[in-house]
This record gives C-alpha cells, structure tokens and sequence, in this order.
C-alpha cells in the first residue's frame, strides 16, 4: 500500500513537471518572438540559447527553469517521497505560476504573456489543472 501510495506520489510530481516544462517552453518561444521583434532575427539555436543564460530580457524565465531542476533533483533522489514533501513542491509551483501585474520579474513577465498570447493561456490553464488534480487522482 506504502509504495502504491508512493507510486501515485511522484506520478503526479512528473505530470507537473511535465505541464511546467510545456508552459517553459511556450514562454521560452513568447520571449524569443518578442526580443525578435526589437532586435531581429535569431539565428540559430546557440545565439538563443546564449541570449536565454544571459541577456536580461530572458531573465525572467530563470526562476521557472530552476525549479523544474528542483522538482528534478527531487525525482532522482533515491529516497521515498512523502506526501507532506510532494505538497510543498506543488505549493511552491502554484505560487510561482500566479501572474501579478506588479509582482516579481516573472509575475510581472508571466502577466504580460498571458495578455499577449493564447498559447500562454492554454499552456497556463494545463498548469493550473494538473496542479488541481489530488495525488489519489493520479492512476
């Protein structure tokens, strides 16, 4: 029972992940078509990827990578998840994926794109389901 319970546990914490990585994704291409538009062309994926680790205007996504590296980290430790550890991840995305006309860099950013973009919304609106999803609706 303990490991089915388990099982269910960090299924869910990869089906946030994976809602999370979706949404970093579209972000990721929301803020390259916006540096686009003011700058030109990217050419290739390096100079994004350059742009991405180090130019201000891509910033904000940082704090979303991180903590899907966090949520990584977490998924290949070789220790039991609890449910108490597994709440605190979920808490800790829904406070992140919440848009704030004048919050942090990426509240901010991520309230822009949501205004600015109906992949963003959608992606978003897959975040906020999967994060509503109780572990025991996991199968």
């Amino acid at each position: 029972m303990a490991q089915e319970s388990e099982a269910r546990i960090v299924e869910k914490l990869r089906e946030v992940r994976e809602a999370l990585l979706k949404l970093h994704k579209v972000l990721l291409d929301y803020q390259k078509d916006v540096w686009e538009r003011g700058n030109g062309t990217i050419k290739n994926s390096y100079e994004l990827l350059n742009l991405v680790m180090r130019d201000e205007k891509f910033a904000w996504l940082h704090s979303l990578s991180e903590f899907v590296v966090h949520i990584d980290e977490s998924l290949a430790l070789d220790e039991e998840h609890s449910e108490v550890d597994v709440a605190g991840l979920l808490e800790q995305a829904r406070f992140l994926v919440v848009p704030a006309e004048m919050g942090d860099s990426f509240q901010k950013n991520y309230f822009r794109a949501l205004q600015d973009s109906p992949d963003v919304v959608l992606a978003h609106s897959e975040v906020v389901k999967v994060l509503g999803k109780r572990v025991s609706d996991v199968h």
